[in-house]
């Protein structure tokens, strides 16, 4: 089994769609004002890339759970890119006690995005259980 897909409540369906265009996703689906696909611009190295979808709701508010997760070769580099673009983060990059450098921010529905990088770490922690 392989995760492959979330999909994440949006409000504003053109803001939303910018927002993850911003992000370096590749749209793949547009059908407004109900559902966008995007394709992640990298797989894991599993094969295909993973897809993330939006899908319209009426009176979404946003919330902190779940959080969804991109990873990033350089978060630092990345959140300071978005700026230039006018996206701002909630937390700035910061190294966390579980060895992975992460800054948050909302998406335009307010689902809250995390933008990391872990590499080697996100799957083999040091107290990672094996067998």
């Amino acid at each position: 089994m392989r995760l492959n897909q979330v999909t994440v409540p949006c409000v504003d369906y053109e803001a939303s769609v910018a927002f993850y265009k911003t992000l370096g996703l590749k749209q793949i689906v547009d059908s407004p004002p109900r559902y966008a696909r995007f394709e992640c611009p990298e797989s894991d190295g599993g094969g295909e890339p993973a897809t993330f979808s939006l899908h319209h709701v009426e009176g979404w508010t946003g919330c902190d759970h779940p959080v969804v997760y991109f990873e990033c070769a350089d978060v630092d580099a990345t959140v300071q890119n978005l700026a230039r673009q006018g996206i701002d983060c909630t937390s700035p990059p910061r190294d966390q006690s579980w060895q992975w450098r992460e800054a948050y921010l909302r998406d335009p529905a307010g689902n809250l995005i995390c933008l990391y990088h872990a590499g080697e770490i996100r799957r083999f922690p040091p107290w990672r259980i094996d067998g």
